[in-house]
């Protein structure tokens, strides 16, 4: 029987090795795992976070730009409107100084025309006169009232028939 002979010094080394591999994984191996596991699970949770926290802000992204749109549609709604009434107050202003310059020439026409009557009228009635003087000397009458009379109204329906046919 001799070959099976065991060593006892291996069969130590052999329960050394046991129990120092035992103890290593309760004190060394089984913390480190612990702390390790501790750190992924931080990791991931921040990892989750982040992503979280990039979701809110995409979302945040477009809320800004959709108020940002709606914005520049207000301001293109508001700058359209401006513009509008900016037209029909420059419109409104054009149609009054247009009826009042019609008005001023209106009433100037009115001037015109009755200064132009009221010469004529002047006119007639010194030509009248001379006509009366004149019809005086070149008949030599002696001229009564009744006479005067007489000859300015046939010289003024005579005149109105000429001023008449002239204007026509």
């Amino acid at each position: 029987m001799q070959l099976l002979r065991i060593d006892w010094n291996v069969v130590f080394t052999i329960i050394n090795l046991i129990v120092l591999y035992l103890g290593l994984r309760k004190f060394l191996i089984g913390p480190v795992t612990n702390v390790m596991e501790q750190r992924k699970q931080m990791i991931e949770g921040q990892i989750a976070d982040a992503n979280k926290l990039k979701a809110e802000a995409g979302d945040l992204k477009k809320q800004y730009e959709g108020m940002l749109a709606q914005a520049h549609e207000e301001s293109a709604e508001l700058l359209e409107k401006t513009r509008k009434s900016a037209q029909a107050e420059y419109e409104n202003r054009i149609n009054v100084a247009d009826a009042e310059a019609e008005k001023i020439i209106e009433n100037a026409h009115k001037t015109v025309e009755l200064e132009r009557d009221k010469t004529v009228q002047d006119l007639q009635s010194q030509i009248a006169v001379l006509a009366v003087a004149a019809a005086g000397k070149v008949l030599g009458e002696a001229s009564t009232n009744e006479n005067n009379r007489l000859l300015y109204q046939q010289f003024l329906t005579k005149a109105g028939g000429v001023n008449d046919a002239d204007s026509k």
